[in-house]
């Protein structure tokens, strides 16, 4: 497997420190409000990434935090008139829903800031026993950036140019404007807990520094997050850590890419921001992780509803197919025919272009490129009767629907049963078309009276209110059925 190490710039084949053991460090949310698109991309590429590790026989032990003190934690206490605690414990309660929704795996490991305060206590103070860091009168204790040579070299800043625009702000005790706070002096009012600098609490910076090294052996394999970031955040927990142990941090660094909206940035000032809760209020949540899929992780993304539409048909075609081959397999009676080799060639390739794009840095839309096409095989079987009947064909399909269970491990859609799914996207897709369900079933009975009845005229009648309703009405021997236009 490869892997694009941001801070070598390149790919790089994966090999882990011990044997075949993978810890993996990714960072979480700071438990303040919803969690939007960004939050669904992040996570939805790391599970991939885990659920892949695990397939390919490696045993990873994966950790991802929650920041639940934090200044945006408690700005939105203040607002509401609750304990910091109460709105984290609220925010990572609703990101379980979102994340289940999203069928995203729970890691090994979970760790919350505050219940780590004395790691965090104990790294400051090691780094300010090594010259790393120093404590103000005031009580707060700042990282010397200067005393780390290597700083800037995940993001590929260098010192130079973060000089330029750095400013102390009035009321700050940094001995450089480039320094940042390890531990702040509490405010009044604000949650402390006691140092030897006095009350306070611990910066963003410091805390998945001390809860990586709590739970792994550093340096850890992989860590991972968002594209944003990989500056100041990763490269202020290089630098901390890295100082303190003296050892390398991680070996290989993994970030997504940015969700824009429309080709524009997400943000809550243009009216273009959207919570998970928003879409999946439109939208089923597979359908939504599939459209997460369907660029490569690293690359942004242009999320729109149309586009999400689009998704949807995809996701579709693939469900439609899977109960095809389901259908196809409840025969009882095959015929010993000949079958074309070359169509068995055709799905070992297959196989083997799936495993290699998932193996190059987790192609995961050139691996679903290969799905679509293993569907097209089916389809093509299908639809040939003699093929279709005969044990080849039966062997075809299984081993297809056996791929397609493997893959769906990886990929964390399509794990569904086929009917029961396509059945609710229909519910969904009409729910949004503003299609009263009720009112089809009731219309379909009265079509299907008027054609016992031959009264075709009214029969055709029935057909073309349903068209005008954006509904679809698919004649089978066990009685008609529909699907939203």
């Amino acid at each position: 497997m490869r892997l694009y190490n941001t801070l070598k710039r390149r790919k790089e084949e994966f090999t882990p420190a011990h044997n075949n053991d993978v810890n993996m460090y990714v960072c979480g949310i700071t438990a303040y409000d919803l969690c939007h698109i960004g939050h669904a991309r992040s996570s939805v590429v790391f599970d991939v990434l885990y659920r892949y590790l695990k397939h390919e026989g490696y045993d990873v032990n994966f950790i991802r935090n929650f920041t639940d003190i934090d200044d945006k934690i408690i700005k939105r206490a203040n607002e509401v008139g609750k304990e910091a605690s109460e709105i984290a414990e609220k925010f990572i309660g609703e990101f379980y829903v979102d994340m289940d929704r999203l069928n995203i795996e729970r890691p090994s490991v979970e760790p919350k800031c505050t219940e780590h305060i004395p790691e965090m206590i104990a790294l400051t103070q090691r780094l300010i026993d090594k010259g790393h860091a120093y404590a103000t009168p005031s009580g707060d204790v700042y990282f010397k950036v200067r005393s780390f040579e290597g700083y800037g070299k995940l993001s590929g800043r260098n010192i130079d140019e973060l000089e330029s625009g750095a400013r102390i702000a009035p009321g700050e005790e940094k001995e450089d404007p480039l320094d940042f706070a390890l531990w702040k002096a509490a405010k009044p009012g604000e949650p402390f807990w006691e140092s030897p600098w006095g009350k306070g609490r611990p910066g963003w910076h410091l805390e998945c520094s001390a809860m990586s090294e709590k739970y792994a052996d550093l340096p850890l394999d992989i860590h991972g997050g968002g594209q944003d970031l990989a500056f100041p955040h990763h490269e202020n927990e290089v630098a901390q850590s890295e100082a303190a142990t003296g050892k390398p941090f991680a070996n290989y660094w993994v970030h997504n890419g940015f969700v824009q909206i429309n080709s524009e940035k997400m943000s809550k000032s243009l009216g273009n921001f959207f919570t998970i809760r928003d879409i999946l209020a439109k939208f089923l949540p597979e359908t939504l992780r599939y459209f997460l899929l369907t660029m490569h992780y690293r690359s942004p993304l242009d999320f729109s509803f149309d586009a999400l539409e689009e998704a949807e048909k995809g996701l579709k075609r693939i469900y439609s197919a899977l109960n095809q081959i389901d259908e196809e397999l409840a025969r009882d009676k095959w015929k010993k025919s000949p079958f074309p080799e070359e169509l068995v060639k055709e799905l070992d390739d297959l196989e083997k272009h799936f495993a290699e794009a998932m193996a190059d840095d987790l192609n995961t839309a050139g691996a679903l490129g290969h799905v679509f096409s293993a569907i097209r095989l089916a389809g093509r079987v299908a639809e040939d009767k003699n093929l279709r009947k005969s044990e080849g064909g039966r062997d075809l399909f299984a081993r297809i629907k056996a791929d397609m269970a493997d893959w769906a491990s990886v990929l964390g859609i399509f794990e569904r049963k086929p009917a029961e799914f396509l059945l609710e996207l229909r519910d969904s897709r009409a729910a949004r078309a503003g299609i009263d369900p009720a009112k089809v079933r009731e219309l379909l009975d009265a079509r299907a009276q008027a054609r016992k009845d031959k009264d075709f005229a009214r029969s055709d009648a029935i057909r073309d209110e349903l068209a005008a309703m954006q509904v679809e009405v698919h004649d089978t021997p066990q009685g008609a059925t529909w699907d939203v236009l």
